[in-house]
């Protein structure tokens, strides 16, 4: 059995994530997600229009999705993935993860067994959250 972890925000379900989870999914036989906390959200992107117990059941709730989990608020992902003992760890293409540096920090935590790996882009209009936001805004539906 190998054990696949992607995460994300996950904040306005849309392609990109479907196409995301679908390729993570691939890599194995079980998908478990990690939903960022609302903190970590508010800190490294933006004000959470859905709260994180409500993305991780939307989430959890996806086909090719086994379990989501809602992040850990303490600032080591590490803490995380040791809960998750995942086979495959699976960036986004758009997640600000260098994939060495990840490989290297992974090893000098003692997880250095974990393959990383990286999704590609999909080709949908609407494929990241930003871009759904400001095309509601450039209609005139938030102001």
């Amino acid at each position: 059995m190998v054990r696949v972890m992607a995460s994300g925000v996950f904040d306005l379900i849309h392609p990109g994530h479907i196409s995301y989870l679908q390729q993570a999914r691939a890599f194995g036989d079980e998908l478990v997600v990690v939903v960022a906390c609302d903190d970590t959200v508010r800190k490294n992107k933006h004000e959470p229009i859905t709260p994180d117990y409500m993305r991780a059941k939307i989430v959890g709730s996806l086909k090719p999705v086994d379990a989501a989990i809602v992040g850990k608020n303490n600032g080591d992902m590490f803490d995380t993935v040791r809960e998750v003992k995942p086979d495959v760890i699976v960036l986004g293409f758009d997640q600000h993860f260098d994939v060495d540096k990840l490989k290297e920090s992974l090893k000098k935590e003692g997880l250095g067994h974990i393959r990383v790996e990286r999704a590609t882009e999909t080709a949908d209009d609407l494929n990241a959250t930003r871009r759904i936001i400001k095309k509601i805004k450039d209609m005139g539906g938030v102001q």
